[in-house]
């Protein structure tokens, strides 16, 4: 497929989603209040239609990603409410690093310019992180909740990273961040807000889970070093 295929791809792609998001009004219904008050409705549909609640479920997180449109964490709330967590984390994780990896190419080819100059304070650190540890750089990206998802979607696209290496890094990366989330949403009644899901002990963990491939690269490197220094004697 030439250069120019995948762009008008990516631009019809591109369209279908905005189509879908301006008709449903996503902005506005991927609420957690909304979620709340449906949630009985929504199980009940899924009883009586499970393959249309499935397929359509993933087609929606997948434009929410791509568009990186507010809703993600309410969607994935939704995931564990309606589905459990088993097949909540199953659906919710592809769907999460397909629309991710869609924003990830529609910044790299249709949008550089626009993200360049609306992140670009941000792409310099980011860029050299990717350069000097490559995936494992991209996995602390991933599995530090602090970090936003579309930010990191739209930035690492004007890296050099390639886009399968991209996809299975978020793919492994955000899958305990997501699976905390489903988990959430199968106590949906008990929850008052979203942000009752993370304590500061449990940002804290994923930090250091965050930090901990880079601190094995460096050790692997390290013992690397002191191998050679001992050949050398």
């Amino acid at each position: 497929m030439s250069a120019t295929q995948r762009r008008i791809l990516l631009v019809g792609g591109l369209l279908v989603a905005v189509g879908l998001a301006w008709w449903f009004d996503l902005s506005s219904v991927l609420s957690f209040e909304s979620l709340k008050a449906n949630q009985s409705e929504l199980a009940a549909f899924y009883d009586e239609n499970s393959v249309v609640t499935v397929v359509g479920y993933f087609v929606l997180y997948v434009v929410v990603a791509a568009l990186s449109i507010p809703g993600a964490a309410v969607l994935t709330l939704a995931g564990g409410a309606i589905f459990g967590f088993g097949l909540g984390l199953l659906i919710t994780s592809f769907a999460s690093s397909i629309g991710a990896t869609l924003a990830f190419l529609m910044s790299r080819h249709l949008f550089r310019s626009w993200v360049e100059t609306r992140f670009g304070e941000r792409l310099a650190p980011i860029q050299q992180g990717v350069e000097r540890d490559g995936a494992f750089y991209v996995f602390s990206l991933r599995v530090i909740p602090v970090v936003p998802f579309f930010i990191v979607n739209l930035v690492l696209g004007l890296t050099r990273i390639r886009v399968l290496t991209f996809y299975i890094v978020s793919q492994v990366g955000m899958l305990i961040g997501t699976a905390v989330y489903v988990n959430a949403g199968t106590q949906l009644a008990s929850l008052e807000s979203p942000s009752g899901i993370l304590s500061p002990a449990l940002l804290g963990s994923f930090a250091l889970l965050g930090l901990f491939p880079v601190v094995v690269k460096w050790a692997m490197g390290w013992i690397g070093r002191r191998r050679g220094v001992s050949d050398a004697r």
